[in-house]
């Protein structure tokens, strides 16, 4: 029996939120229902954040309570802070995530404020998310450079990853936000990290910057991570990462992981049909697209 590797589909959440156009939220349930239909165990849906800071998730309540909800699907959705988090509780999602850089110079640009201070702000998430008993992942990002302070020394990514982990995340997620990253700099905080976790505890979100993604996921599988996310189409970026460009393609990724004969339970003839919707959808959007110059604050990586 093949050995199982979990995709977990971000791009409806960190895909869509960089785009300029705003995407009609008829349009997201659709892709929502249609990756539901691929098989995926985790779809990260939208986000509730401010509409201010990100105005393209601010029809998140209405995009969760479209969406047709398949068994054996989680529908994911990230949150900054308890606001957020009541939220996504009242819109009946399944696992909440939040989100912490290991680099300084991003948190303060990204989120405007320390990542202790960050840590700090998800306590009372944690605490309700215990009290109702949801799941919470933790994500961490710039694993491996960031786009103001260079280089990030593997043992700030354990700190951060450890916080995360003490606090109650399930799952750790390790992203490497601006594509800066080559198999023996992945290699190198993984060391770190699975020091001091099981790789079952540790998911890996890789950028295509750089075209090495698949690079990366190759040497995250040597090393035992399980899970990795990705998005459909590629979307993706940061806004607050100049050149960062989208996630790792969740097609790409689920031919690799099936031609080196892992298990996914994927449809790839699903997932490529999901690939040309989007394509379609942000050539519709992007035809008399607006320059992207909102202050983004709350993205995660």
């Amino acid at each position: 029996m093949s050995e199982k590797v979990r995709i977990y589909e971000v791009g409806p959440r960190d895909g869509l939120q960089n785009e300029a156009a705003i995407i009609p939220t008829s349009q997201k349930i659709a892709l929502i229902d249609l990756l539901s239909r691929a098989g995926f165990e985790k779809i990260e849906a939208t986000s509730f954040v401010s509409p201010r800071w990100v105005p393209q998730l601010a029809d998140a309540a209405d995009v969760m309570a479209g969406i047709e909800r398949l068994t054996g699907v989680d529908y994911g959705v990230l949150v900054p802070n308890l606001k957020g988090a009541e939220q996504a509780l009242q819109a009946g999602a399944d696992e909440i995530a939040i989100f912490a850089s290991a680099s300084e110079g991003f948190s303060q640009k990204n989120i405007n404020c320390s990542i202790r201070d960050s840590l700090l702000r998800f306590e009372p998430v944690m605490a309700l998310a215990k009290t109702v008993g949801i799941p919470v992942r933790g994500y961490v990002s710039c694993i491996v450079a960031c786009p103001y302070d260079g280089a990030v020394e593997p043992g700030a990514v354990v700190d951060v990853a450890l916080a995360l982990h003490d606090m109650g995340c399930y799952e750790i997620s390790l992203g490497d936000t601006i594509g800066a990253g080559r198999p023996e700099s992945i290699a190198r905080v993984l060391d770190a990290v699975l020091a001091h976790f099981p790789a079952g505890q540790l998911a890996g979100h890789f950028h295509d910057t750089c075209d090495r993604a698949l690079d990366n996921v190759r040497t995250a599988l040597a090393m035992g991570l399980r899970t990795f996310d990705s998005a459909v189409g590629g979307l993706g970026g940061c806004p607050y990462a100049p050149g960062a460009r989208g996630n790792v393609s969740t097609a790409a990724l689920n031919a690799l992981l099936l031609a080196a004969g892992y298990e996914t339970g994927i449809d790839q003839q699903i997932v490529e049909e999901a690939e040309r919707f989007v394509a379609g959808l942000l050539a519709a959007e992007r035809a008399p697209s607006i320059a992207h110059s909102h202050h983004i604050v709350q993205e995660v990586r």
